[in-house]
């Protein structure tokens, strides 16, 4: 699976790579080098990473749905508990 990025981002990470390189490593990288750079990482790290999201995003969905019954829940035969109150309840502004 190839990873594909905006132009913008991958401008914005070859600016990144480059600052990285030369505070950790007292050494300058040009664009080619950052991109050659980036494009390892895609390749390489990429597919784990975004495998592990999926992971963690569908672990995340499994908990909501699994607790669904305690988000969405309306309380069955609640008439009489309410004291059979008779009548349909209105809006205070719109009265016969």
């Amino acid at each position: 699976m190839d990873i594909k990025l905006s132009p913008d981002t991958e401008k914005r990470l070859h600016g990144a790579i480059q600052r990285f390189v030369a505070e950790e490593y007292g050494e300058s990288v040009g664009d080619l080098g950052a991109g050659t750079f980036l494009s390892f990482c895609l390749k390489e790290l990429g597919p784990a990473i975004y495998n592990q999201a999926i992971a963690d995003a569908q672990a995340c969905l499994q908990e909501r749905v699994t607790d669904l019954e305690n988000i969405c829940f309306a309380e069955e035969t609640s008439y009489w508990d309410q004291g059979g109150r008779k009548g349909v309840t209105r809006k205070p502004g719109l009265r016969r």
